[in-house]
């Protein structure tokens, strides 16, 4: 029955307990006996279980008894970094409420406040959860005060547990079912449901997981998506469970299941879309449709360049089950053939390619993260740049614009000053800054993405001692004055190591950069300069000292012209190698550019 049910997703910022509550929620059901039970038994992939993170958002269809009634509770548990922030809107669009699970000993953090906005874009009830009270470090207190003063949520029907030795998980339960709403939808309209997550499976073909909204979806129906146009039949429906799927021949309205369409890639099939009956199709879109859309790129180069082929399957097979990739082929002078790959974010780039070294076997490399920049031309044209070696040349180019972000950063303010002359030295441009009590600050800034891709984070947790949080939105491009620092290694351009720089630190990186290269590439016979140049000025110049054979060890004594012979003899030859010979970039080198501050 739709009054019954109870569509709920569970946010939270990063490991404050979202995937270990998952598991108590479905042990309290019973819908895992205690041996099949496993830790974040919701996480199905590898590098979850190992990284403890959840990449995938998963959902499970669970069934509980209150007060002699049977209610259906259809669980969704969403990731919580950042990157993956775009599968938390999908899944948030599919629930009538979301658990907000805060950690009782760190209180809110950046991430907690950038989930509740899309929670509230979407009108979902909101149930404050405070998590880890079993820990001797707990304060429920001050982290409801944080929870009221920094989100303005109403915490006086509160719910403090520990996901971990399951104290309060069943009164939570208890007050789902009271107080998240049943799904709206009409059961006889015609049918409408929301795609909010795909995956490809080796035995069935292209899986998408639906929400459905209006009508329902039934065994042997001919569906049509209204974005792609495309229709199929569906050959089968299943409730979602992360250990025993349960086969349906109809999914109801208010209800969330998974349609097996037989199709053989996951490019009909996509996040977002919204699913009708192909016979009589609704009228009405559900909003917000748009593709994942990439914002850091990266070269993948096979370290063996016979691997090209066996890439590119990896990266076609890879993206069957991660519809957020996009590739497209590339080669370099230094490196050979590969893909320019298109990630969510950094978290995600670090993942994909752990996937496809672990999964397919192969051996990458990886060049230095760029975000995408818009050029306008001096012949008003506007090109979108990947890879900055496709950059125009200076004459040619009107204006750069670059990528900005909305920043959230919570910080305690012992550390206020550190962090502000940090972001002041990423470009950083203050919005505003709000205590949301007497030791923590929230700052809001813009800041262009470039000065986020590479070791932001890292920074920033190092200079708070790790009590900074960060989140981020992408909000739309700027102009911004930019150049291509450019390395040439024995006169010869390596493309891999262009970059895009503002010109005021242009200098400085271009002098650290050529440095750092010094240290990387191995000496060789002959004398290698290694230079940054902006256009054709060159700005930096290091020079690797050759290695040489001591020619003249024969000589004892004897006269000076027999040795000056022998050394002219050496000299001509390096001359003669130097031209015809070609210096190998060794791998770290490609990766120096992350060390640029």
């Amino acid at each position: 029955m739709q009054k019954n049910i109870r569509n709920f997703s569970i946010i939270a910022h990063i490991d404050h307990g979202k995937s270990t509550l998952a598991d108590r929620i479905i042990q309290e059901c019973g819908s895992v006996s205690d041996r099949e039970m496993s830790a974040q038994v919701m996480d199905t992939m590898d590098i979850e279980q190992e990284r403890g993170i959840t990449i995938k958002a998963q959902s499970v269809r669970l069934n509980y008894t209150k007060d002699g009634e049977q209610y259906v509770l259809n669980l969704i548990d969403t990731p919580g970094h950042v990157d993956f922030s775009y599968e938390v809107s999908r899944s948030l669009a599919s629930s009538e409420g979301a658990l907000l699970i805060i950690d009782s000993t760190q209180g809110v953090e950046a991430q907690t406040i950038a989930n509740v906005y899309i929670a509230m874009d979407n009108d979902l009830t909101l149930l404050p959860v405070v998590n880890k009270i079993d820990l001797p470090s707990a304060d429920p207190d001050r982290v409801l005060e944080e929870v009221e003063e920094a989100i303005g949520l109403d915490c006086t029907e509160n719910n403090l547990i520990s996901a971990k030795t399951g104290l309060g998980v069943r009164k939570l339960i208890d007050s789902i079912v009271d107080r998240i709403p049943a799904p709206n939808g009409n059961e006889k309209a015609s049918t409408k449901a929301l795609i909010y997550d795909s995956w490809f499976d080796n035995y069935l073909g292209a899986l998408a997981l639906v929400r459905v909204y209006d009508g329902s979806i039934k065994k042997g129906q001919l569906l049509k998506m209204m974005n792609t146009k495309a229709e199929h039949k569906v050959l089968d429906l299943m409730y979602p469970h992360p250990i025993k799927k349960e086969k349906t021949n109809e999914i109801k309205t208010g209800e969330i299941g998974i349609v097996i369409l037989g199709i053989k890639t996951t490019e009909v099939i996509q996040v977002g879309d919204t699913i009708t009956d192909a016979k009589n199709p609704t009228a009405e879109v559900i909003d917000g449709f748009e593709p994942a859309k990439p914002f850091v790129f990266a070269g993948l180069y096979p370290i063996e360049t016979d691997k090209f082929e066996d890439l590119r399957e990896a990266l076609e097979k890879l993206k069957l089950n991660d519809s957020s990739i996009s590739y497209e082929p590339e080669s370099s002078v230094a490196l050979g053939s590969g893909f320019r790959t298109g990630f969510l974010g950094m978290l995600h780039m670090e993942v994909i390619k752990e996937r496809l070294e672990r999964e397919f076997g192969l051996d990458l490399i990886a060049t230095a993260p760029t975000v995408v920049y818009k050029v306008l031309k001096t012949d008003g044209e506007e090109i979108m740049i990947q890879n900055p070696y496709d950059l125009p040349k200076v004459n040619q180019i009107e204006t750069i614009f670059e990528p900005y972000v909305k920043a959230t950063i919570l910080t305690p303010d012992e550390y206020l000053g550190n962090v502000i002359k940090f972001l002041n030295d990423k470009r950083a441009i203050q919005n505003k800054m709000d205590y949301i009590n007497p030791t923590r600050v929230l700052l809001d800034y813009d800041i262009p993405m470039n000065e986020i891709v590479m070791d932001f984070y890292d920074k920033l947790k190092s200079i708070t001692k790790g009590y900074a949080s960060f989140d981020y939105e992408v909000v739309g491009f700027r102009p911004g004055n930019l150049k291509k620092l450019d390395v040439l290694v024995a006169g010869e351009p390596v493309d891999a190591l262009s970059i895009i720089v503002p010109e005021e630190k242009a200098q400085a990186k271009g002098r650290v950069f050529v440095k750092q290269l010094k240290e990387l590439i191995p000496r060789q016979l002959f004398e290698v300069a290694i230079q940054a140049s902006i256009g054709s000025n060159i700005i930096a110049r290091e020079t690797v000292k050759s290695t040489g054979k001591n020619v003249t060890a024969k000589c004892y004594g004897g006269d000076i012209t027999r040795k000056r012979k022998l050394l002219e003899k050496q000299k001509a030859g390096k001359k003669r190698m130097k031209a015809i010979g070609r210096v190998n970039v060794p791998q770290e080198a490609f990766m120096a550019v992350l060390k640029l501050d």
